[in-house]
């Protein structure tokens, strides 16, 4: 296998893709899928033209997306922004393909990975950024998962928990991300939760409908986001809050905690309080506690420490965030904010702006840009 010749036509076959009218970042995944197909197959079958191989595949790829996105963007538009509450009306076989996706044959993190890509419509990108990995390292995934699935029949569906792991990341993508995926989660979880009594099931729709009773108030007309303490709560959909807590209490009173349920347990605490300052972040901590025993997820740490900050004081806080690593994606924004609490803006101002670099999208950007603008301009002036 020749490296040094596949890095020399990259450009090129990207190049053609754009001319040919693909996106850009669409054409980059088809030809990194491209490279990886090329990888597998050119030490044993080497094609006479490398070049005219590569855009041949990676256009393949391409369509391929694109078609599975049009598809996807059918079923979105069959709901409304604001799902509705109650039992899912009409069929369709969307969830059947996100059980078949979830093949016996694959792990669980290959078989959402592949799910995502192949029916929740999101690019290698967001799959690799929601699992905090490399890019390349979720392509190779993908594509092994696929290889995995090949060969054999979709007549075995998958485990429950690995579908729930899907919905939940699309939510995630459509809720804070930049394709609108969050009501179409929405909707296939309560087709789930209308066939399958399983308590984790019901925790995941009430963690969905919890935080998108808060969608509307989450930022301004001009698209800047609102942290969650300066959110008009009065705007809060109290419907969607209640019928999230409704389907929380009975799932918990089943005394099987997993994950999901941790988690909408802590979005129902913000939901209680009427004013940020009510909140009861030392129950906020405790839940925390249980959803890292759960999943030792550094997010979860991360947010904890947010938690401890703000129960038992930013330097408790600090504290906590000093165990985890740097690297963690907004770890910076968490020491800033503090930092902040702490009394020590010019140590904040400098995080803030440290973590502006790196935001994983425009609006979380200027947000912190602006942490960081308001800051220094206080100091001016004092």
């Amino acid at each position: 296998m020749d490296e040094a010749l596949l890095r020399s036509l990259t450009p090129n076959v990207l190049g053609i893709l754009v001319r040919r009218g693909a996106d850009f970042a669409a054409a980059e995944d088809a030809v990194q899928e491209a490279l990886l197909e090329a990888v597998r197959v050119w030490p044993e079958d080497p094609p006479r033209d490398p070049k005219a191989w590569l855009v041949t595949v990676a256009w393949r790829r391409f369509l391929d997306a694109t078609r599975a996105d049009t598809a996807r963007r059918r079923r979105e538009d069959r709901v409304e922004e604001e799902p509705a509450p109650g039992p899912a009306p009409g069929v369709d076989d969307t969830l059947q393909l996100y059980f078949l996706c979830a093949h016996p044959s694959l792990t669980p993190s290959s078989a959402v990975a592949l799910t995502l890509r192949a029916v929740g419509g999101l690019t290698t990108r967001q799959i690799a950024a929601a699992y905090l990995v490399p890019e390349a390292t979720m392509a190779q995934r993908i594509s092994r998962a696929k290889r995995t699935v090949s060969d054999v029949r979709f007549d075995s569906p998958g485990d429950v928990g690995t579908v729930l792991r899907v919905l939940y990341l699309v939510f995630n993508e459509g809720y804070s991300g930049d394709i609108d995926l969050a009501a179409e989660a929405i909707r296939l979880t309560r087709r789930l939760a209308a066939s399958i009594d399983h308590p984790e099931v019901s925790g995941l729709l009430a963690l969905m409908l919890l935080h998108h009773a808060r969608r509307a108030t989450r930022t301004t007309p001009d698209g800047s986001l609102i942290p969650l303490a300066e959110q008009d709560r009065g705007r809060w959909d109290k419907a969607l809050i209640a019928e999230g807590i409704g389907m929380l209490h009975p799932a918990l009173a089943r005394d099987r905690l997993g994950e999901f349920q941790a988690q909408a347990a802590i979005a129902a605490l913000h939901a209680d309080a009427q004013r940020t300052e009510e909140t009861d972040w030392v129950q906020i901590v405790e839940w925390y506690d249980e959803l890292v025993r759960l999943t030792d997820s550094p997010i979860a740490r991360l947010n904890r420490a947010v938690a401890v900050g703000e129960a038992d004081g930013p330097r408790a806080g600090l504290a906590a965030l000093a165990e985890l690593d740097a690297t963690l994606p907004r770890h910076t924004a968490v020491a800033a904010y503090l930092h902040e609490r702490d009394g020590d803006p010019a140590t904040a101002a400098r995080l803030y702006a440290e973590a502006a670099h790196q935001a994983p999208n425009l609006a979380e950007r200027d947000h912190l840009t602006r942490q960081a603008a308001r800051l220094n301009s206080a100091r001016r002036r004092g």
